[in-house]
């Protein structure tokens, strides 16, 4: 066999064996699950409502959102009614944030909010984020949760990427913020209460 058809048979299987890795990968990666779950809780030294009144109004997340801070250009938008259900908030911004879109789809005040999250840049996703609030020793439980579909890019990313950890990192920052947020805002009704006595 001369060097022309050693060189072509031996590029013949380095392309099987690149697709067969390949082959292997998109098996592997199909198999990873369809949804995802992250979750993050705290307790605040503030009522149920209070700690409510902190997610039921899109114009009070820029003292506790993790991501507000992250471009101090973003352009905000607000729209619907000021806060519950309807209530829209819709950014864009740099390449940190990104461009979406945030609506209340439900509000039981003050157990419980839950909202359809879109993503529209750098990537399009919708996802639901729940937030969950509980009597608890000392104030209030508050439980940040989301959850969504894993396309099949999504699977791949989770595979070398702890999409737990850094958005429940980014959550647990936002809930340390809100925690702050709703305890001076409880101690301030307090202090106005104790006044008006």
């Amino acid at each position: 066999m001369g060097p022309e058809k050693k060189g072509a048979a031996m590029l013949r299987k380095i392309l099987i064996g690149v697709a067969a890795a390949i082959v292997v990968l998109v098996i592997v990666v199909s198999t990873r699950p369809s949804t995802f779950h992250i979750e993050r809780s705290t307790t605040m030294a503030a009522p149920p409502e209070t700690a409510f009144a902190q997610v039921n109004d899109f114009h009070a997340w820029a003292a506790w959102s993790p991501w507000e801070k992250l471009d101090p250009q973003m352009k905000r938008t607000f729209e619907g009614p000021p806060a519950g259900i309807g209530s829209r908030y819709a950014w864009v911004g740099n390449r940190e944030v990104g461009e979406g879109r945030m609506t209340i789809e439900k509000s039981d005040k003050p157990t419980q909010v839950s909202i359809k999250l879109e993503f529209l840049q750098p990537f399009a996703a919708t996802n639901t984020a729940t937030f969950s609030f509980a009597p608890a020793a000392g104030g209030t439980q508050v439980t940040w949760a989301m959850d969504g579909q894993n396309n099949f890019m999504a699977k791949a990313a989770h595979m070398v990427m702890d999409m737990d950890k850094m958005l429940g990192d980014d959550f647990n920052r936002g809930l340390a913020a809100m925690k702050t947020a709703a305890e001076s805002a409880a101690k301030a009704n307090t202090e106005a209460a104790t006044v008006a006595q």
